[in-house]
């Protein structure tokens, strides 16, 4: 599994180089083709310089921006290829492991599948339907409409 993983973490970034390089090479057009307007409009020869000027500053910008991004994608590929996590679920693009297939919730016992049992917070107490209240019934037991039994976890039943 790891040679498929070093494989592609090589390809991706390969991907982005490419990617970076193509951006490098449309900002270079744009400043080069600015230039050109700006020196076709300028009547002054210091405006004409300063146009050129412009251009090399800007085609420099675009070839310093492609380094950055080759490089911090050479750093992407290693800690791939060193088996570090790259998932990402933080506004701060800090990595970790994945939460799993589905969100959990931050109350107790949701999301998990399993009732919560006992949670006692101030004064009043609220248990799903079926879960075990520690009174030897079910609060499902209680109901009337449920024609659920004593003890165990009830399911409700039908409505009668």
């Amino acid at each position: 599994m790891q040679p498929a993983k070093n494989a592609a973490a090589s390809v991706k970034e390969t991907a982005a180089n490419i990617g970076a390089s193509a951006k490098s090479g449309m900002e270079k057009t744009k400043a080069t083709l600015q230039e050109k307007g700006e020196r076709l409009t300028a009547h002054d020869p210091t405006q004409k310089e300063m146009a050129t000027e412009k251009k090399e500053a800007r085609i420099n910008q675009a070839e310093y921006e492609k380094q950055v991004a080759r490089e911090q994608n050479a750093t992407q590929r290693q800690v791939t290829e060193a088996g570090g996590g790259t998932h990402s679920y933080s506004t701060t693009g800090a990595t970790g492991n994945p939460m799993g297939s589905h969100q959990m919730s931050a109350l107790p016992g949701h999301g998990t599948g399993q009732p919560t049992g006992h949670v006692v917070e101030g004064v009043v107490k609220s248990h799903p339907t079926g879960t075990d209240t520690g009174t030897g019934t079910t609060l499902a037991g209680h109901n009337t409409k449920t024609g659920g039994g004593a003890g165990g976890y009830g399911t409700g039943g039908a409505y009668r």
